[in-house]
């Protein structure tokens, strides 16, 4: 594989290397050194999820994550923390009682232990050997409960040891009948590079993305957009303020990181989650709605039946047969009703049933369409703006194939279908005219924000040398983020319906420096004065803008 890689590096095809999964490697750090040495220390990153709050380990040879910490931030800051209490409603009353989301997770990761990787788990007992005055049976539990209770995909030790310890801590406070069991292992498993303490390190990652990415985020519905890879669901929406200090941080310690939307794994494309984000904004109304559908189209799996109105409504219209593979899957990765290996036929008859509905009753399908034609100018100013937004922060920008345009897909494989290439090339030659389009059905205004952004990056490198957040002030300041990079300003909307509820944007303005600028989007052109530049007038034509000096 590596003689591949060399030669490729060698011949000049790549310019850069994408490490997938090296938390399954026993020492990543030192497979990235040696990667490092035979490329000649060409840019690398590494598919690492990160919890909230942790980083890459220090020494690594690599520029940073591909992506999913920043594609949390960029949703988390367009998600209105107002619809969190009307969704968690909703939540209890679909599933029947309230949902304890960590406790959810404790018990996914805990099937996974004892099911696909219990081989896993008894491999790492037989490891362990005999404790002294602990029963092995005990020794195996205590293994499957630090695997359950770690809250991060593993340690690099010694680095990490801290989340090793408190792992224990919460194991011995959960089962204190484990105590003995535990602490004899806390040693073992805290002893660098044995092969006990790798092993252990290089189950506990499958361990999380098994539990929580292939099972927990299909069954808990509560507010979809949210349960994608790298976030954290429980986190509703992130404050301007702490969108703009992590943005910061990377600007000053992972500046060549990657950033993302979409990707071939994300559980559902970054403008199916910028519609679906608007739900946040109108918890009320979607309310209603479910619960007509879940009435008219009972299915017993409510919870599930959730989760698949929420996607169908995020990426309609689609065909029926993308909407019956989505759903069968979510089904069979959810596991509460039916699996892959245990199917349930005649509720997965009655599930496709449901989905029927959603196609052939006039009356659901009229509220689909009236719902989805209501929400959809919203989902795309929510698409410009987490596009604009992942494009001109810190980091090297990946655009996933076809995303140029909107791209409503849902989880693999509806997420690698060939993409209509001409259709854009097609579209761009319109814009290179000087076109410059409505936000409308086509996607061209988002082509419009990806090919310009990215011309200015490749253009004006040094524009996009630092990071300073821009005041915005009056009654809508809340609705937009502003940051200056270094010679180019970042303009987005944020949180567009209850903007427009509220009168748009009024007299709330920008504080530039003064002087005249002039987006590179549309080709607008403002003055900063004493009260700053006025938002109505730079926003005039897309929720979005990239301002430089005129």
């Amino acid at each position: 594989t590596h003689a591949l890689v060399r030669e490729m590096l060698a011949a000049g095809w790549v310019d850069g290397l994408r490490i997938d999964h090296p938390d399954g490697l026993a020492d990543p750090g030192q497979y990235l050194d040696r990667l490092a040495e035979l490329s000649g220390r060409r840019w690398t990153v590494v598919e690492k999820i990160l919890e909230p709050g942790e980083d890459l380990p220090e020494g690594w040879a690599t520029a940073g994550t591909t992506g999913y910490d920043a594609l949390a931030e960029v949703d988390g800051v367009l998600v209105d923390p107002a619809g969190e209490p009307a969704l968690t409603a909703l939540d209890t009353e679909v599933t029947g009682h309230p949902v304890d989301y960590a406790e959810l997770v404790h018990g996914t990761k805990r099937e996974v232990t004892d099911g696909i990787l219990g081989s896993e788990v008894a491999r790492l007992a037989r490891l362990v050997g005999d404790l002294p005055g602990v029963p092995a049976e005990q020794v195996s539990q205590a293994l499957a409960e630090l695997l359950a209770c770690f809250d991060v995909y593993r340690t690099y030790l010694p680095a990490g040891r801290e989340h090793l310890d408190s792992t224990v801590a919460a194991v011995r406070e959960r089962r204190p009948d484990l105590t003995a069991a535990v602490d004899g292992l806390h040693p073992l498993l805290a002893t660098p590079h044995t092969e006990l303490a790798t092993r252990f390190e290089q189950t506990s990652g499958p361990v999380m993305a098994k539990g929580v990415e292939d099972s927990a985020y299909y069954r808990w519905s509560r507010f979809v957009a949210l349960n994608e890879v790298g976030g954290d669901p429980t986190r509703f929406g992130l404050p301007v303020a702490d969108f703009h200090a992590a943005q910061d941080r990377r600007a000053e310690q992972r500046a060549a990181s990657m950033t993302t939307l979409s990707t071939h794994d994300t559980k559902r494309s970054e403008d199916v989650r910028a519609r679906l984000a608007v739900l946040a904004e109108l918890p009320g109304e979607w309310a209603g709605l479910v619960r007509g559908w879940l009435t008219r189209h009972p299915l017993a799996d409510r919870p599930l039946a959730h989760q698949v109105w929420q996607n169908l409504v995020g990426a309609w219209p689609l065909s029926p047969e993308r909407a019956h593979a989505y759903a069968e899957k979510a089904a069979r990765e959810a596991g509460t009703s039916t699996t892959y290996t245990a199917v349930d036929e005649e509720f997965e008859a009655s599930l496709h049933a449901m989905v029927d509905a959603a196609f052939e009753d006039p009356t659901t399908r009229a509220e689909i369409d009236t719902f989805v034609e209501r929400i959809a100018p919203y989902g795309w100013s929510n698409s410009l703006a987490q596009k604009l937004l992942q494009l001109t922060v810190a980091g090297v920008p990946d655009v996933y194939q076809g995303t140029e345009l909107w791209d409503f897909s849902l989880v693999d494989p509806d997420n690698r279908r060939p993409v209509d290439y001409a259709q854009r090339r097609a579209l761009l030659a319109e814009l290179e005219a000087g076109t410059v389009p409505a936000v409308d059905a086509t996607g061209a205004a988002k082509l419009l924000v990806v090919s310009r952004a990215l011309r200015h990056r490749r253009d004006s490198p040094e524009a996009f040398a630092g990071y300073t957040a821009v005041e915005v002030a009056g009654p809508a300041a809340d609705h937009a983020v502003a940051f200056d990079r270094g010679g180019v300003v970042t303009v987005a909307t944020r949180l567009p319906v209850r903007l427009a509820a509220d009168g748009g944007w009024r007299d709330t303005a920008l504080q530039l420096p003064h002087g005249g600028w002039r987006d590179l989007l549309t080709g607008t052109r403002v003055v900063s004065d004493a009260r700053g530049a006025q938002l109505a007038e730079v926003l005039s034509a897309l929720p979005v803008a990239l301002l430089v000096k005129d």
